[in-house]
C-alpha cells in the first residue's frame, strides 16, 4: 500500500497532465474546425459572388431584350413560294370570326361559303402593303364574276384606321376595308404577325395558301394560289 499524502500527489499530476493534453487537443481542433469553417465561408462567397452577378446580369439583359413597344414587322421580300408554316385554318373554327366595316356592318367568315375569300392584312405606313395593293386590285376586277372577294384588314395600330380613307382613295380600291375582330388576328397571325399576310380561303373556307410579305413573285403566286381556290366545288 502507498502512503497517502505521496499516491494522492502523484494521481494529481497525472491527471493535471492529462487534463493538459485534452486541453491542448482540444484548442487543437477547434483552430482546424475554424480554418476550415473560414475557408467554406469563403468559398460560399465566392459562389454567392458570382451567382448575384449571374443573376443581375440576367437581368439586365432580358430588360434590355424585350420588345414589347416594337411595331408590327414587315416584311419585303418573302422566300419564293412562301414556304411559312399554315396555321391552323378549319373553316369551323373561323365561321364566327370577323371583322367591322367603316359604315360600322359586321361580317363574319362564314358569310362567304362559296366564294373564294382572300383576307389581306396590312398597315397604310407598310410599303410592302401598299406595293401589294394594285396587285389585289387587279385580281378584285378579274375574278369577282368568278366569285372571288378582296378584304382588306387593318392592323396597323393605333391612328391608322383614321389614315384608311385617305390611303383607299390614293390607290383607288374598291374591295372592302375592314377592323378585323381580335381573335381573328390572333388566330391567323399568333406564330407570324410580319405584314403583309395575305391567306387565301377556297370556296369551302378551306386555306389554300398564306403569303407573308410581298416581293416580285408574290404575285405569281398569289394568282396560282386564287386560280386553283376558283377551281374547288361550292359546298
Amino acid at each position: 500500500m502507498c502512503p497517502a499524502n505521496p499516491c494522492r500527489k502523484s494521481e494529481v499530476k497525472v491527471l493535471v497532465s492529462r487534463m493538459m493534453k485534452a486541453k491542448k487537443g482540444f484548442l487543437t481542433q477547434r483552430r482546424k474546425d475554424a480554418k476550415n469553417n473560414h475557408e467554406r465561408l469563403c468559398v460560399s462567397l465566392r459562389l454567392c459572388g458570382k451567382n448575384f452577378v449571374a443573376v443581375v446580369f440576367l437581368m439586365v439583359f432580358a430588360g434590355c431584350n424585350s420588345n414589347d413597344t416594337q411595331p408590327t414587322p414587315v416584311i419585303k421580300n418573302p422566300p419564293t413560294g412562301t414556304t411559312y408554316p399554315m396555321p391552323p385554318s378549319r373553316a369551323e373554327s373561323l365561321a364566327k370570326m370577323g371583322w367591322e366595316l367603316s359604315n360600322g356592318k359586321r361580317s363574319v367568315f362564314s358569310e362567304y361559303k362559296g366564294k373564294v375569300l382572300i383576307l389581306d392584312f396590312y398597315a397604310t405606313w407598310c410599303e410592302p402593303c401598299r406595293d401589294s395593293v394594285p396587285h389585289l386590285i387587279g385580281l378584285q376586277k378579274k375574278y369577282q364574276d368568278q366569285g372571288l372577294q378582296v378584304v382588306g384588314l387593318n392592323v396597323g395600330g393605333p391612328g391608322d384606321e383614321q389614315l384608311v380613307p385617305a390611303f383607299a382613295k390614293q390607290f383607288g380600291i374598291q374591295y372592302p376595308l375592314a377592323r378585323p375582330d381580335e381573335d381573328l388576328v390572333t388566330f391567323l397571325l399568333a406564330d407570324q404577325n410580319a405584314i403583309p399576310q395575305t391567306f387565301v380561303f377556297d370556296r369551302q373556307g378551306q386555306l389554300v395558301q398564306r403569303f407573308i410579305g410581298f416581293g416580285s413573285d408574290t404575285g405569281f403566286y398569289l394568282d396560282s394560289a386564287v386560280e386553283t381556290a376558283l377551281k374547288t366545288p361550292a359546298p
